[in-house]
């Protein structure tokens, strides 16, 4: 493993000051924001698991690590149903031989899976765009303005990593282990099974070889009936997160998307905060207009990825653009009633073959700069928000 991350030179230094610098600007922000800090972090903050070495390290546990690290502590409750199980068992392994320091492992961890992730994303990227394109794919990776989810206590990196392991191992014609890695995708995220229909693609008339997926996946179901008597208990846990199936699958989500975005635009050209456009969020939540500008984000961040998986799959083949198009259509399928795109510009973040799109994108220099621009700015106001206890994505 040394070797091969010293032989993927621009995949180590990327990595390096990538993390050095988001790391910094986070710190940054607590220590000179902190009377700013959000004042209702109280009702989702539980010190007794985001506590650890002090603000140096615990600035990256926030949101729903408190659920990851709640899991690695003390195992699973209905409440943690919905977050799988493969990371947090990894936080709990480590954090156990650091001496119970459980925030320290789940940074460790995450930064391990982020650095072999890229790592990975550097050699698929260059047998697809060459020397100059992987470079370009890896430092869009690492200054997109979620990046800053690769190093929290967050599953991210480690499902970025096992959804490109799979894809170069099914690449290679080893259909077995990537079946067996895709199964390890789905114990990190449901999201996983986004990968299937893209395997069976790369394996043509050998994707009866992928089924080692599913006695992998399996340990959840088997683990929840063991804990708590429910096999089943993740198939109906997004309830409890605002989310619902919609009846007419990613359009039910492209819709409420529409609609929050149209109720943006009329809230923000109204310039008011007397008349509420978009009522699914109440005025204890969040102001009109903040809610107007939220939905505006994530819509143009909906805008952005579906542009990528078009030119991810005229560019790179059926396989990519599928996987891209499919882990998309998920969350869209479940949309939260407040937010119909809660959480997209994360979920984007290990859709692989977006970054690979916007790589071939950035080739000429003027759109290079523009995506460079643009990411890292609104990555130093995603950072500042995390620091401050502001939801991100």
């Amino acid at each position: 493993m040394i070797a091969t991350v010293f032989g993927r030179r621009n995949a180590l230094e990327v990595f390096l000051w990538s993390r050095a610098a988001i790391w910094l600007a986070a710190l940054l922000a607590l220590l000179t924001l902190e009377p700013m800090r959000n004042p209702k972090a109280f009702r989702w903050d539980d010190p007794s698991v985001t506590h650890d070495l002090g603000s140096w390290v615990d600035v990256w546990a926030r949101w729903d690590s408190v659920h990851f690290l709640r899991i690695a502590e003390h195992g699973y409750t209905h409440a943690e149903v919905a977050f799988y199980p493969l990371y947090p068992a990894l936080v709990a392994a480590v954090g156990r031989i650091l001496g119970h320091h459980f925030v320290l492992a789940g940074v460790l961890v995450s930064l391990a899976f982020a650095l072999a992730a890229f790592v990975l994303l550097q050699g698929v990227a260059e047998r697809r765009l060459g020397v100059d394109g992987s470079r370009r794919t890896l430092v869009y990776l690492a200054l997109f303005p979620t990046a800053l989810f690769l190093q929290a206590v967050y599953s991210e990196s480690l499902f970025l990593f096992v959804c490109l392991g799979a894809f170069v191992l099914a690449e290679r014609g080893r259909l077995p282990e990537a079946g067996a890695v895709a199964g390890l995708a789905i114990l990190t995220r449901p999201e996983g099974i986004a990968l299937l229909p893209s395997l069976v693609l790369l394996a043509r008339r050998r994707s009866w070889q992928l089924a080692t997926v599913v006695p992998v996946a399996a340990i959840y179901p088997v683990l929840l009936w063991r804990r708590l008597h429910d096999p089943w208990a993740f198939a109906h846990a997004e309830g409890t997160w605002h989310r619902s199936l919609s009846w007419a699958g990613p359009f039910g989500g492209i819709w409420d998307a529409l609609r929050a975005a149209w109720a943006g635009v009329e809230q923000v050209v109204s310039g008011s905060n007397a008349h509420v456009y978009w009522t699914a969020v109440s005025r204890a939540d969040s102001t009109p207009l903040r809610t107007a500008a939220l939905n505006l984000e994530l819509f143009a961040f909906l805008v952005l990825f579906v542009f990528l998986a078009v030119v991810a799959w005229r560019r790179f083949g059926a396989p990519y653009g599928l996987f891209a198009a499919v882990s998309l259509a998920l969350p869209l399928s479940v949309p939260s009633d407040r937010w119909p795109l809660l959480s997209l510009p994360r979920f984007g973040l290990t859709i692989f073959p977006l970054f690979l799109a916007l790589a071939w994108l950035g080739r000429n220099a003027r759109a290079h700069a523009a995506i460079l621009g643009s990411s890292a700015i609104l990555l130093g106001v995603f950072v500042t928000q995390w620091a401050l206890w502001d939801w991100v994505a």
